[in-house]
């Protein structure tokens, strides 16, 4: 009998282990607007087996023959359930009912896709959806994306009124920023005081802060992935809104009999048809736009095309002695195929631009310059079962960067013409990633990236003598620009430079409970291209440059742990995050360089290194009328550069010092409440560490001048920076069958009228004699109203 027994159990095993099975794939979608779902969960009732969308909404699970009960549920949504028989692989396509609607889908759940998840082992990424961002109080009524990043922990801002932003202590050019996978060189507007992101436009938005998945590279710090929407493949839609400096107009629409779809969508300031009421300023002129585009067909079940672009402009004159315009251009054409029920792809052909000119009329120069990018991506997605994912791809990028033509603007400037040297490089990569599922407690995502980058030829190189770009003068105790050797001519397509590195990627999660879980991961990262500013913040003047035969590529290693609780069935969540990040080859500015129409910037930097590291907290509300979160990190970012080759000290001595945008404490609360249907309050507090700057700490006389000495470099701070913001939407009462819906909403930005400093300058009093500081602040108390509409 224990034989027969042993017997059973190994047949019955056999049996278990060989039984057929099938697949089911499929699009998960929204009934009324017809946008694929990213994140959506779809299961088998009663089993194991589940799978989740991927960023077109596609899904994959395998299952054993037999009869079963999917689910398929999104939060936000009303849950759908279907009894189907797996016989054989299906193909299968879903819509969700929205279980709330108003207004832009107004809902007081947080997406599902925003929610912590316990089991995956993804960690230190954020992600927000339009409807979230929307909400939120902005300055001038201007929703941002960019601002609303900045409320997660471990993001700060690069000041008042800046569009621009820092990851885990991490510069502003070490962020990736994609906009429907084309890269975005400046995401400003007005000089940074709003992004160049219409929310009209835009579906959902992930910041990946650490654990980058593999088909990502090219940045050591974050990735900001944003996508738009596709457009409404069931009716006409009209939305948009009007506001105190701007306005926003889209369109949506089914086309070619309901297999494809469009969406244009446009912004425009109007503040300079005021300027002209004021009388010192009636020649000056700043205004901005923006156009985004995007249409699909489906050229059957398994092929669909996209097309979508991106077009924006700043145009600003002031006093008629500065002109300046600079703008991005994307495009991307990609094809989705679904290859099998288990693989599935997408090709894509982009292209980015990002330019500006500037025309100096009190010297009489004009100045343009611009950087184009070519990138062909594919990318493979393969569920080999329910437990194991496979992401892999290749890539080809080539950059042109063209660091200035400058010319006289006039005949009679005394201005020489100046064109300095294209600089050509290109960028290739391959990658291979899982998301495994080992235990029931158990998970991994691990992968490879290889990335190679050439510094190609068609301008001339200089070489120094002894290899040396920077010297150090220890007479004058000052650093100085190399003695030029020889120069050598490079041709089109000629390799002047390369470099190569693997990129492992690692993560792993390990549940504690049905709520709770512990992560890890570790990241490595190169970045090729550097942007070359010694101003803390992004501005039209930045020059990018490829790394080449002095500049290395910047390598970073990240570390982070975390630790995840769900409270009350998602009803509050905790995330809870630390990390240690080190990039080496971090390039500083000399004291004094030089970078305005320099064509040999190598002369001007030492090469060092970057760490930095903290602690981040983040406690949500997601269901219920009121929601919100409280974000705290506790950070310390340091660079240092030492003299090396070129001898001396380096900078600050040789010792570690805070980077521009190092802040010790970064508290942010968020908050939104639902009054009843036509009123919902939201609001923001800001409070930060000040940033790091330079002040003098004495002076003395020469010649009859007086001249200011310097502390150690970054040794001061600002104050302490805080703020509140509120706002109040008012959606009137409406007939249930009227298609147009409105709503105002009311806003008031620094509502105690805080003057943060944005810059702390030191001068002598004319009538005293006496030195004294002046603090800037760019705003006080704003108030706002805007008018939004769907129809």
């Amino acid at each position: 009998m224990k034989h027969l027994s042993l017997i059973i159990v190994l047949f019955t095993s056999f049996m278990c282990l060989s039984q057929e099975k099938f697949s089911i794939s499929g699009t998960i979608t929204d009934a009324t607007n017809g946008e694929t779902l990213l994140g959506a969960t779809v299961y088998l009732k009663n089993t194991n087996f589940g799978a989740t969308t991927n960023e077109y909404g596609f899904f994959s699970l395998t299952a054993p023959k037999g009869d079963y009960g999917l689910v398929i549920s999104y939060v936000g949504y009303q849950t759908f359930s279907q009894n189907i028989q797996l016989n054989a692989d299906k193909k299968l396509d879903f819509e969700l009912q929205e279980s709330a609607t108003s207004l832009d889908e107004v809902v007081i759940i947080a997406e599902e896709s925003e929610v912590v998840s316990i089991k995956k082992p993804q960690m230190s990424v954020s992600k927000l959806n339009a409807q979230t961002i929307k909400e939120m109080p902005a300055v001038l009524g201007e929703v941002d994306v960019i601002k609303s990043i900045q409320m997660l922990p471990g993001v700060t801002s690069n000041g008042e009124g800046s569009a621009g932003f820092h990851v885990r202590g991490g510069a502003a050019d070490q962020n990736l920023v994609l906009l429907d996978e084309a890269i975005i060189y400046n995401t400003s507007h007005f000089f940074g005081f709003f992004s160049v992101f219409n929310t009209d436009a835009i579906k959902n938005i992930k910041l990946y802060k650490g654990d980058i998945p593999a088909k990502f590279g090219g940045r050591v710090s974050s990735v900001l992935d944003v996508r738009q929407k596709d457009g409404n493949n069931k009716q006409f839609e009209l939305n948009g809104g009007v506001g105190l400096i701007s306005s926003r107009l889209t369109a949506e629409s089914p086309i070619f009999k309901d297999k494809g779809s469009f969406l244009i969508s446009g912004r425009a300031s109007y503040a300079h048809l005021f300027m002209p009421l004021i009388e010192d300023v009636k020649d000056d002129k700043i205004s901005f736009y923006d156009l985004n585009l995007k249409t699909n067909f489906e050229l059957n079940k398994k092929n669909k095309l996209y097309l979508s672009g991106y077009f924006g402009r700043d145009v600003f004159n002031l006093s008629s002695l500065i002109e300046n315009n600079y703008g991005n251009a994307t495009g991307n054409l990609r094809w989705n195929h679904v290859i099998s029920d288990k693989l599935f792809s997408n090709l894509s052909f982009i292209y980015s631009k990002y330019d500006y000119n500037i025309v100096l009329d009190f010297i009489e120069l004009d100045w343009d310059a611009d950087i184009v990018n070519y990138n062909i991506k594919y990318d493979l997605g393969y569920y080999v079962n329910n437990n194991l994912t496979l992401d892999f791809g290749v890539s080809a990028l080539t950059y042109n960067v063209n660091p200035g033509e400058i010319h006289p603007s006039t005949e009679t400037s005394s201005i020489n013409a100046l064109i300095l040297d294209e600089k050509r490089a290109f960028e290739g990569a391959a990658y291979v990633s899982a998301e495994h599922k080992i235990t029931e407690k158990l998970a991994l995502n691990y992968g490879l990236r290889f990335s190679t980058f050439s510094r190609l030829g068609g301008q001339t190189m200089t070489n120094y003598i002894n290899n040396q770009p920077v010297v150090y003068n220890s007479e004058l105790d000052v650093y100085e620009r190399g003695e030029v050797e020889s120069e050598t001519d490079y041709s089109k397509g000629e390799s002047i430079k390369t470099f190569g590195n693997f990129e492992p990627r690692f993560g792993v999660s390990y549940q504690l409970n049905k709520a709770s879980s512990i992560k890890a991961s570790y990241t490595k990262s190169a970045q090729y291209l550097h942007l070359l500013s010694n101003t803390s913040s992004v501005t039209p003047l930045d020059v990018w440059t490829p790394s080449g035969q002095y500049i290395k590529p910047q390598i970073s290693n990240q570390y982070a742990l975390g630790y995840y609780k769900n409270f009350k069935e998602n009803t509050f969540t905790l995330e809870l995050e630390t990390y240690f990040k080190q990039v080496d080859n971090r390039i500083d500015y000399i004291d004094g360089s030089d970078l305005i129409g320099n064509n040999n910037i190598e002369t001007e930097i030492l090469n060092g290194e970057a760490r930095a590291y903290g602690l981040e907290l983040l406690f949500r509300k997601n269901k219920g009328n009121f929601t919100g979160w409280l974000a705290y990190t506790l950070s310390k970012s340091e660079q240092r550069a030492l003299g090396g080759n070129a001898g001396g000290p380096g900078i600050n001595n040789g010792d570690w010092y805070n980077t521009y945008y190092d802040r010790t404490h970064d508290v942010s609360l968020t908050g939104s409440y639902k009054l009843n249907d036509k009123w919902r309050f939201s609001s923001n507090f800001v409070f930060q560490t000040g940033r790091p700057v330079t002040y003098p700490n004495g002076q003395y006389n020469y010649e009859g001048l007086s001249i200011a000495t310097y502390a150690n470099r970054n040794e001061n701070r600002l104050p302490t920076y805080h703020r509140l913001d509120i706002s109040a939407t008012l959606t009137p009462k409406r007939k249930a069958d009227r298609r147009w819906k409105g709503e105002w909403v009311f806003g008031i930005y620094n509502l105690y009228d805080r003057r943060n400093a944005a810059s702390v300058g030191f001068n002598q009093n004319n009538q005293t004699g006496l030195n004294e500081a002046s603090r800037i602040s760019i705003f006080g108390r704003i108030p706002s109203v805007t008018y939004n509409f769907k129809f």
